[in-house]
């Protein structure tokens, strides 16, 4: 008789949001891996539907209290474009700035809070903290770092309200971004600091061939402008996005499945991906980092993903360090004023996670008449499925707990931002 077992993680821990993992193992052989997002649907599409375009950046804002930022930047490009706005001298470059606080928060909290208790056996940073209180307290200052730079230019570390189609309601003061330069060069040292304390965790073996996804930028580091590529020789623009990519409904998840055009295959995004496709764009201090630690790039183990957040970290605070130390004069004004027509704009941004696509229609009223968003946890989401087949033969052998925990460690390595949520794990498993 063919033996049949299956393992349910009922609630994910350390991620943002709610969500589950079911796995069928048949005769020794993993059938089915499915990741469970069970919240309701938000539908932030929907809501933006007749509303003015100035209001659309405060909105999509309220999608993640972890990457408002992204949010605002891919919705705000895209409008511009719509509406072929030109901005002011000046703001791109803090729009990138504001982009590299929401990276420092956002990779700072992953690294210290939620991944690397995985690494060195804790179930959760807290708990971590009584034998790592330098390491955890490290990551916290960086943290609220990476928030003060949003306070600055967002007018908040939350849900920034400053951002708006056409610049920025209001201009950072000189002084303020000056004044972010001490802890921003603090900050670079405790993020090498924090690459070189990775390197020492016990990484787990998985080898993957992934179709890697990511913006690139001939003279930067993706974050708000590029062309998507791909590790197999994909080099669109994001005007082409839907022609290679789209979204599918599975019945056992309430999150859109993303897929990669013709033949329906899982990529991935985020950071492992950024730094494999864009290694060369890494500022100084984060090539020399990863060229120090002798480690083969391109890698194909998700695990490791930790290393290449922490590359980005370094990376993030060597642009804002730069950024801050140009800004002598305020831009007059802080944003051009959209003139408002019917028209089409899509974008997309790196928000910490990954690729967000962002695509606008503006009607003959000059309202939002169509609105399509798609995240980074939905386009990574398949790809973190056929992880866990590739990854769960080995670990059949071991007991629930231990099974459980070590699926939870994988999901974990993307970093998934289902919303703002976390719960107990329970695990059943039944066996014919």
């Amino acid at each position: 008789m063919a033996e049949s077992r299956t393992i349910r993680v009922d609630a994910l821990t350390r991620v943002e949001g709610e969500g589950a993992l079911t796995v069928v193992v048949r005769d020794g052989q993993v059938i089915a891996a499915e990741l469970n997002i069970y919240e309701p649907p938000r539908f932030f599409e929907a809501f933006l539907r007749g509303r003015a375009v100035r209001e659309v950046t405060d909105i999509v804002a309220r999608i993640c209290g972890i990457c408002p930022v992204a949010y605002q930047m891919s919705a705000a490009h895209a409008l511009e474009k719509a509406l072929g706005l030109t901005l002011p001298p000046g703001v791109q470059q803090l729009r990138r700035l504001l982009y590299c606080g929401e990276w420092i928060e956002s990779h700072a909290l992953h690294v210290y809070m939620l991944h690397a208790p995985d690494f060195l056996g804790f179930d959760s940073g807290i708990a971590m903290a009584a034998r790592y209180r330098d390491a955890v307290e490290r990551g916290l200052r960086m943290k609220k770092i990476g928030n003060r730079i949003l306070e600055v230019l967002g007018g908040r570390a939350v849900h920034p309200i400053n951002v708006t189609v056409g610049g920025f309601y209001r201009a950072p003061r000189v002084a303020d971004i000056q004044a972010l330069l001490p802890d921003l060069r603090w900050g670079r040292q405790a993020a090498v600091e924090t690459f070189r304390w990775a390197t020492t965790f016990d990484f787990p073996h998985l080898d993957i061939d992934y179709d890697m996804v990511s913006l690139h930028h001939a003279d930067e580091y993706p974050m708000n402008h590029g062309n998507i590529v791909s590790s197999r020789g994909l080099n669109i623009a994001p005007e082409e996005y839907e022609t290679h990519f789209t979204e599918r409904h599975e019945p056992h998840t309430t999150a859109l499945q993303s897929v990669k055009l013709p033949e329906a295959t899982p990529y991935l995004v985020g950071p492992l991906a950024r730094v494999n496709l864009c290694f060369d764009q890494l500022s100084p201090t984060a090539r020399r980092e990863a060229e120090a630690a002798r480690m083969a790039w391109p890698c194909r183990n998700s695990f490791q993903s930790i290393l290449a957040r922490s590359l980005e970290m370094i990376t993030a605070f060597d642009e804002a360090i730069r950024l801050a130390e140009t800004y002598h004069v305020e831009p007059q004004p802080p944003r051009s004023e959209p003139q408002l027509r019917p028209g089409e704009g899509c974008h997309a941004t790196e928000a910490p996670r990954g690729l967000l696509y962002h695509r606008f229609r503006i009607g003959d009223d000059g309202l939002i008449a169509a609105a399509k968003i798609v995240p980074p946890t939905a386009q990574n989401q398949r790809q973190i499925e056929h992880d866990l087949a590739a990854f769960l033969p080995r670990l059949l052998h071991a007991d629930d707990s231990q099974i459980a925990r070590h699926c939870e460690h994988l999901i974990r390595n993307y970093d998934p931002c289902i919303s703002c949520a976390t719960h107990f794990l329970r695990v059943k498993i039944e066996r014919q």
